[in-house]
């Protein structure tokens, strides 16, 4: 009959387990490094990161750009955006301005409201009303019933109607971050 005795060494049992978390924290921090960077890396390739200069912004996330704008235009001036929407005017527009207009859904019955930014072109009487462009233009503040950010468009062009052309309330999940869309 064979007898084993272990006898355990209560400095060699904290050295293995001390070992061991360490390797195990060290894991965690590679793997999380590793997701920071990456994901910085792929963020830079996102629709909504400037290509440019040039922020190209999405049916999916106008409306909290829009919402963050309006809330914070000083954050915002000196920034370029490109966006596709249609041309509204009301009355009291001047021969250049317009709304670069969105219908935002707000119901379940498909009710909606006209959402945009107000815009200045030097040509937009050539643009009828509900053309659909793509613009490309500047955020300064400007005034318009009180202070308003006012695109001040540089490149417009005539397009299709887009496959969205519907856009939804902004979501509570959005953080705007000051300046960058």
């Amino acid at each position: 009959m064979f007898v084993y005795n272990f006898k355990i060494n209560g400095s060699k049992v904290f050295k293995i387990f001390f070992i061991c978390v360490v390797i195990i924290i060290v894991i965690i921090v590679g793997i999380v490094s590793f997701r920071i960077f990456n994901g910085a890396e792929q963020s830079k390739n996102s629709p909504c990161s400037p290509k440019n200069g040039v922020s190209v912004i999405s049916a999916k996330n106008y409306t909290n750009i829009l919402k963050a704008v309006h809330e914070n235009i000083d954050s915002y001036v000196g920034l370029k955006i490109q966006f596709t929407g249609y041309v509204y005017r009301v009355a009291d527009l001047k021969e250049n301005q317009f709304i670069l207009s969105r219908d935002m859904i707000v119901s379940s019955d498909f009710k909606y409201v006209i959402v945009g930014f107000l815009s200045e072109y030097d040509n937009a009487k050539d643009f009828e009303n509900d053309t659909w462009v793509e613009v490309t233009g500047e955020i300064f503040k400007g005034d318009y019933h009180g202070d308003m950010p006012i695109l001040k468009v540089t490149e417009m062009k005539k397009v299709d109607a887009p496959s969205e052309e519907y856009v939804y309330p902004p979501d509570e999940s959005y953080i705007p971050t000051d300046g960058i869309l």
